[in-house]
């Protein structure tokens, strides 16, 4: 997974009075959850920009007044007018601890649906991952190539090495659906199925009728 690091200063005053202040002065008011005692930081919201408005995941290295703490974005609270931070909640990961995180998927191949005249629809953009950090992808890359018309993908169907997925196992990921041209397609082929099944009836031969056999 790919890391950002953040430099952050501890905040020694919490409230709402403080928080309004830093906000005022670009700053975002943010919580490390965690590790055992909660820690109050802020950093510039403009440092948070590559890691707020991206799809990619990122493994964050915060640095908090000099003490290092790896970590992942857990929560985010936008002004509902302005659009900007309001505040942050991270969450502290060790090496040797799972961590739970919504990972973007990457749909590989051309479904075999497609080429009769089916629509890919992606029903999933994210899945929601538990591994541990090193063992976290950047993206989950999923193989649609043999996905045929009205059929789909669904995360109970899906195996990543080291990874358990939390989605529900019905849950569709993927999925090819039906058009007006693959109907007909469809339909053509049934009706093409249908023709060459029907065996042509033989002609019967005349018959003789009465007044000729008995001549």
């Amino acid at each position: 997974m790919k890391s950002l690091e953040i430099k952050c200063s501890k905040r020694e005053k919490v409230g709402k009075k403080d928080s309004s202040k830093l906000r005022k002065e670009g700053n975002v008011p943010c919580v490390l959850y965690g590790g055992g005692q909660n820690i109050h930081f802020t950093a510039p919201e403009n440092d948070f920009r590559h890691l707020v408005y991206t799809p990619n995941v990122y493994l964050l290295k915060l640095d908090v007044s000099g003490e290092k703490y790896n970590a992942i974005l857990q929560d985010i609270q936008f002004h509902p007018v302005s659009g900007s931070i309001l505040h942050m909640d991270f969450y502290q990961v060790f090496e040797d601890k799972s961590v739970s995180v919504e990972i973007p998927v990457q749909l590989n191949g051309v479904p075999e649906g497609i080429r009769h005249g089916g629509k890919l629809a992606i029903e999933a953009r994210r899945l929601k991952a538990r591994a541990l950090p090193g063992d976290l992808p950047d993206i989950l890359e999923i193989d649609v190539s043999q996905l045929g018309l009205g059929k789909s993908i669904k995360v109970g169907e899906l195996k990543f090495p080291g990874i358990q997925l939390l989605d529900a196992p019905n849950h569709v990921v993927a999925s090819v659906k039906l058009t007006r041209a693959a109907r007909g397609v469809i339909e053509e082929e049934a009706e093409e199925e249908a023709a060459e099944g029907e065996e042509p009836s033989a002609e019967e031969p005349a018959g003789e009728t009465g007044e000729e056999a008995q001549q």
